[in-house]
């Protein structure tokens, strides 16, 4: 792979992979690591893609592979995790499209099986089939977890 083209796929897929990560790990450091990697493996590897969308359903499923390895690792179940993403993460998480986006923050306090469908289904315009092929569940599930997670966030947003 040369230069060039590793310097266009990251200009094209930093802010993807960075959102999908900050999303998984709900943190600005944990989400620069998980980007290196994603990175790292793109060189290690060098898949080669069918087209766009291909390219980016393999950012977006490697990038949560190695969410899901360092939230399972020792040193991360050892540690305290804190809940609520801190106010100072926050203006790391920018959309390119959104102002500012109190319920964005609501999405990503929900369970991880219910943050990643309804990120995914509504911030970055995946169909439920798409969804349940990039998180490896059927599409039922993905259905469910959008209503559920629906359900949690109006309570989430009424309590604020």
């Amino acid at each position: 792979m040369t230069r060039q083209v590793f310097e266009a796929y990251f200009k094209e897929q930093y802010s993807l992979v960075y959102r999908v990560a900050f999303m998984q790990m709900k943190g600005h450091a944990d989400a620069e690591d998980v980007l290196q990697e994603v990175f790292v493996r793109l060189l290690k590897y060098q898949p080669q893609f069918e087209n766009s969308e291909h390219e980016k359903a393999w950012f977006i499923r490697t990038t949560i592979n190695i969410c899901k390895d360092i939230i399972k690792s020792k040193w991360h179940s050892t540690t305290v995790s804190i809940e609520k993403i801190p106010e100072s993460e926050k203006n790391y998480f920018n959309l390119p499209h959104v102002k500012e986006d109190e319920t964005l923050w609501a999405v990503l306090e929900l369970p991880e099986k219910y943050r990643s469908c309804l990120y995914f289904f509504y911030y970055e315009d995946y169909s439920i089939r798409e969804i349940a092929e990039i998180l490896g569940i059927s599409e039922n599930t993905v259905k469910t977890n959008l209503r559920r997670g629906r359900e949690a966030l109006k309570e989430i947003l009424k309590d604020s």
